[in-house]
């Protein structure tokens, strides 16, 4: 198949997300006052924030329930009190400045860039993915970059794919390639579109 438009997943596909999360949860914690303890911490906001994400892409929990919800959780099993707005804002702050890419995105995306238009679609939260992919390094090999919180429908939702098929007019859906690490939302999202994934 001859691929015209080649559709990336953002987090754990090109960007070390595992990465921003330990820094931006390491460093609100210490924000706070709150001893950061690596495995125990980062394990237990993992879990949390892991299990409210599946929710998401199930449509059984809104992104804005979803952003303060996970430190509602954390702070109960470390039972410790802090305003969890507050605490959301300041990880989200964190999260937002820290773009790490894994080693062999920039190379891919530059030589990928010269044969096919590049596509970003992600469920993250807006806020956090604009900043982080529009200012590393491979931001602007991208002719658009969709969010879902923008949009209104997350991946594995047709919707989004279809809206990507709209700002790419006149190109067939069958050109169209999903690229991504998850089974649920990237890989089920294309199949349930109707394009090719991997």
């Amino acid at each position: 198949m001859n691929y015209e438009v080649l559709i990336f997943d953002a987090d754990d596909t090109l960007f070390d997300f595992r990465k921003s999360e330990e820094y931006a949860i390491k460093n609100t914690m210490i924000d706070f006052n709150i001893e950061y303890k690596r495995e125990k911490h980062l394990n237990m906001y993992r879990n949390i924030n892991d299990a409210l994400w599946k929710k998401y892409e199930k449509g059984n929990i809104t992104q804005k329930k979803l952003k303060i919800e996970r430190f509602k959780i954390f702070s109960e099993k470390l039972n410790i009190t802090f305003d969890e707005d507050e605490f959301a804002k300041v990880y989200m702050k964190y999260l937002a400045s820290s773009s790490f890419l894994y080693k062999e995105s920039m190379p891919l995306i530059k030589d990928l860039h010269k044969d096919y238009k590049l596509l970003i679609i992600t469920n993250g939260l807006s806020d956090v993915q604009n900043n982080r992919i529009r200012k590393s390094p491979i931001g602007k090999y991208f002719e658009d970059i969709i969010i879902s919180e923008e949009v209104g429908f997350q991946k594995p939702n047709p919707e989004i794919f279809e809206y990507a098929l709209r700002r790419f007019n006149g190109i067939d859906k069958n050109k169209f390639l999903m690229i991504g690490d998850s089974l649920t939302s990237d890989i089920k999202g294309g199949i349930n579109f109707g394009i090719d994934t991997c």
